[in-house]
């Protein structure tokens, strides 16, 4: 399973913005990281730049690597609508992210690693593909033999987010993908509009 597996408070840094979560590095330094540190000059972003780097935090923050993230934009691009809300839906319909989303997991990359790990179904089957593609109405819940797994009942303990497009039951620890959702409702601060500029160059 292809991931990314650098330092991550770096690319915190680098954006500005918890990407990966909560980050007491990004705290403390709240400037790109380097050896001439905050004070450094940095020069005039070229727009080549600008959306480069848009990219680069769209597939840090899913945890997508770029081949795959290039096959999701051809998908987006395909279907019928805005291309890049088309790309963060189906970004936000990735199994990972979905149980990230219901709570289950603290992070996308912990949610990865449970998915991996068969301890997520969809629709009655154990799924361990962490890009699958959620659908509206699929029925994701925590395998009964992991339902007493520390991680899962820690992170559903802290959980703090609901969101419209999804239905979630504490007690059963199942949920449902009510339907794909818009982009208003994407929490996430990402411009898609320059991705699509990189892209159609």
């Amino acid at each position: 399973m292809a991931r990314y597996t650098g330092p991550k408070s770096k690319i915190a840094r680098k954006f500005r913005e918890p990407i990966f979560g909560a980050d007491k590095a990004l705290e403390k330094k709240n400037y790109p990281p380097g050896q001439h540190g905050p004070n450094k000059r940095r020069g005039k972003q070229s727009e080549y730049s600008i959306q480069l780097m848009e990219k680069q935090k769209a597939k840090y923050t899913y945890g997508i690597l770029e081949k795959q993230f290039a096959n999701i934009f051809e998908k987006a691009n395909r279907l019928k609508g805005i291309t890049g809300e088309n790309l963060l839906k189906l970004c936000e319909a990735r199994l990972d992210n979905v149980v990230f989303r219901f709570g289950i997991a603290p992070t996308r990359s912990a949610a990865r690693q449970l998915v991996g790990h068969r301890h997520i179904v969809v629709n009655g089957n154990v799924v361990n593909i962490p890009s699958y593609t959620v659908k509206a109405g699929d029925v994701i819940e925590v395998r009964e033999k992991s339902k007493s797994l520390e991680t899962i009942t820690a992170s559903l303990a802290s959980r703090k987010n609901n969101f419209d497009w999804l239905e979630w039951d504490n007690a059963s620890m199942k949920g449902k993908f009510i339907i794909s959702p818009e982009r208003e409702q994407i929490p996430e601060n990402i411009k898609e509009q320059l991705i699509v500029e990189l892209y159609s160059k």
